[in-house]
């Protein structure tokens, strides 16, 4: 039974290894978006898009943690 768990853990930090760089692209899109809602003045999406980035920034922080472990 060992070996199974051992397994599962290696996959999943095999898939959070392959995830990093995409939630990274998607942050840098976000802070694209960001700063182009910023030259509009536009709060409302300023506000929606710095919630993605928080959510982003969680997840890369969560998953970095985890691949430390």
């Amino acid at each position: 039974m060992k070996e199974v768990k051992y397994l599962m853990q290696a996959i999943e930090k095999q898939e959070a290894i392959l995830k990093l760089p995409v939630i990274r692209m998607e942050i840098d899109y976000e802070l694209m978006n960001l700063y182009e809602a910023m030259q509009a003045e536009d709060t409302a999406e300023m506000e929606k898009i710095k919630k993605r980035l928080e959510k982003l920034r969680t997840e890369l922080n969560e998953m970095t943690v985890d691949h430390d472990e």
